[in-house]
């Protein structure tokens, strides 16, 4: 007994019984009139199959006067209602059924386009065999510890977010990233939970393990925001609070105009906005299941529906349209540079001395480096990452006695007697850093091959320039082009890099529009002012480095937000691989989402209007009238699931 007031207060199987049984009495009660010609059973059927589904209709009704809603459940329960009393035992059932059955089918609906996230869901492996004293153990997945050795078998969904140890294989990553194709791992790459090893074997160091993991992050994201209203879904609501009361004032008034009843009663059944009130949550549900499916993660409907009324995309330069991997190309010596040699292997004290005034050319190169890698040593800046490689290449470089960094500028260090700068052109003449001719050639030429510049001076006299280059991304051309394309009003890049090779990695990608040599706060700056002029801005970055810009902006999209904690908490949108060709995506699918909304709100009113209108001329009655209305609930839910083919 208790399994079956259970089963029955289960809200989603009462409602497909209490439609079954419905369905079964007015079927019968047909049979009754037609069959066997009992009028009086015919009638206690259609009371009962009234009954039966009006009963859950009801429930809903009542508990929103309690909470002093009054909703489209009481228009259908007081039509009901007064039909019975009216005798007009046909309409009231037909009318409560056809509620029920549109309400289940709309609950059934909703829930295949929240498929997403249960197949994301599924994702999430329920084992992992772990490393513990020597020997494998298989525990749930859950149950793994951070810095735990995760072993990783063919076929296998991998458990942890982590970082391969041992072992190759190739791994599927499109649950993560969108990606069809398998990305090869090895020693050093990471991995994420819910993806599938396919065909090596892996020894893995859990970094992130249970509800941190980047999946177990996704769906978390994907939950909120799905539940999350976007702006037209909460004008609606607020529009729906008023609407409803109206209709039973009308409906009221008619009486009282016409003394007919049954045209009262039926204006409160014609009237509910029920297609209206699921306009907007099926559109924004099946888009953000759809983007998800593509590896975007929308943050909510708001950012969903803002993103389709975006006419201004403005995108950092390194991480984005580049690699952000830059790697070391010149070194051009300038002047005579002190000798820094870099320790040996047992560490010894580096040998310093001058280089002969006759050959400065030929080891001054080396010279150079090693100082410029001491000076960066403790430099976060993307740029500092090349040159140290370059230079603990050929030995270990001593730590700099002093250090100072110049946000957007340069550094300072010094080392026993030696100061050293490295930075921009701007940094060195601020520093009263002598640059001549030929040394402004120089750095004038390596820019126009897209080139950045360091400039390295000691002890007050540039003694050269590094260029450093980092590769402009393949898809680049093709974003900035599809953007254009899809009626992007302006594409803008906004870089602290150098002016010349900020233009030159334009011309490559077709940005026309370039913002070089930007602090962090002339980036929000001009966001600010393309806002002011009416834009609705995006901002792409890498989801850290850019965090103020991306907050500032309208919309802020993330790249290769896999395994990002800021990334995926902080953007509105979080693009998990980087792939540029997903932004242009993510725009059209906001835009077609928006296009899908306004459609089903155009179907829902001019079906209410031309309800209502065949209610006054005398064309449609109660139960007609709810059928009609009922499928243009279900057009509108068809319509909304279109974008998950999208």
């Amino acid at each position: 007994m208790s399994n079956l007031i259970k089963w029955f207060t289960n809200s989603k199987r009462r409602q497909k019984l209490l439609t079954v049984i419905s369905g079964l009495l007015i079927a019968g009660a047909l049979l009754a009139d037609y069959g066997m010609g009992a009028m009086d059973l015919r009638s206690v059927l259609m009371v009962l199959a009234a009954v039966a589904a009006g009963f859950d209709v009801a429930l809903r009704a009542m508990r929103g006067l309690l909470n002093r809603n009054v909703n489209i459940e009481l228009l259908v329960t007081i039509a009901a209602a007064g039909a019975i009393l009216i005798g007009e035992y046909w309409e009231a059932a037909a009318v409560e059924f056809l509620f029920q059955l549109g309400a289940w089918l709309e609950s059934r609906t909703m829930s295949r386009t929240r498929q997403t996230l249960r197949e994301l869901l599924d994702l999430a492996p329920d084992t992992a065999i772990v490393l513990r004293n020597g020997e494998q153990t298989e525990i749930r997945a859950r149950e793994v510890e951070k810095d735990e050795t995760v072993v990783i078998k063919p076929g296998a969904k991998v458990p942890v977010d982590g970082k391969v140890l041992d072992g190759h294989s190739a791994v599927d990553e499109s649950s993560i990233t969108g990606e069809p194709l398998p990305a090869q791992k090895q020693s050093g790459e990471e991995v994420y939970a819910g993806t599938i090893n396919q065909t090596g074997w892996l020894k893995v160091k859990a970094i992130q393990t249970g509800s941190d993991t980047t999946l177990a992050r996704i769906i978390k994201r994907v939950e909120e925001a799905q539940e999350e209203k976007a702006p037209t879904q909460r004008f609606i609501e607020r529009f729906a609070r008023w609407y409803t009361p109206s209709i039973i004032g009308f409906s009221v008034l008619a009486y009282l105009v016409t003394w007919n009843i049954e045209l009262a009663l039926t204006l409160l059944v014609i009237g509910c906005p029920g297609a209206l009130v699921i306009s907007t949550p099926i559109s924004v549900i099946s888009g953000i299941g759809r983007a998800a499916k593509d590896g975007i993660l929308i943050k909510g409907g708001e950012y969903l529906e803002n993103a389709g009324k975006i006419n201004a995309v403005t995108l950092d330069k390194t991480g984005t349209l580049t690699r952000g991997k830059p790697r070391l190309t010149d070194i051009v010596v300038f002047d005579e540079v002190p000798s820094l040699e870099p320790a040996g292997v047992n560490g010894e004290e580096p040998v310093r001395s001058n280089t002969s005034a006759g050959s400065p050319w030929e080891a001054s190169q080396q010279h150079l480096l090693y100082w410029a890698g001491m000076a960066e040593t403790h430099s976060e800046h993307p740029l500092a990452s090349p040159i140290v490689e370059a230079a603990q290449e050929t030995g270990i470089i001593p730590e700099p006695d002093r250090f100072e960094s110049v946000t957007g500028k340069g550094i300072r260090a010094q080392y026993n007697s030696y100061q050293v700068w490295a930075g921009n052109q701007t940094f060195m003449e601020e520093n009263s850093t002598e640059l001549s001719s030929v040394a402004l050639d120089t750095i004038r030429q390596l820019k126009e091959k897209g080139k950045t510049t360091v400039l390295v001076a000691i002890n007050g006299r540039l003694s050269g320039v590094l260029g450093i280059s980092d590769t402009t991304r393949p898809d680049a051309p093709g974003m900035i082009h599809q953007l254009k394309e899809a009626g992007i009003e302006r594409v803008l890049m906004l870089t602290g890099d150098e002016r010349e090779t900020a233009e030159a990695i334009g011309r490559e990608t077709g940005i026309d529009e370039v913002h070089a040599e930007l602090l962090p706060e002339d980036k929000l700056d001009k966001i600010r002012d393309l806002r002011q002029q009416g834009y609705i801005t995006a901002m792409i970055g890498d989801g850290i480095n850019d965090a103020p810009a991306l907050a500032t902006a309208d919309i802020g999209i993330a790249m290769g937000a896999a395994g990002t904690d800021v990334a995926i908490e902080s953007a509105d949108i979080a693009l998990m691989a980087d792939d540029l060709l997903k932004i242009p995506r993510a725009i059209s699918l906001s835009r077609k989402t928006l296009n899908n909304i306004r459609q089903n709100v155009v179907i829902a009113l001019l079906t209410v209007a031309g309800l209502l209108t065949g209610v006054i001329t005398d064309h449609v009655h109660m139960a007609g009238g709810m059928f009609i209305h009922e499928i243009s609930v279900l057009v509108v839910i068809l319509n909304g699931m279109r974008l998950l083919r999208a």
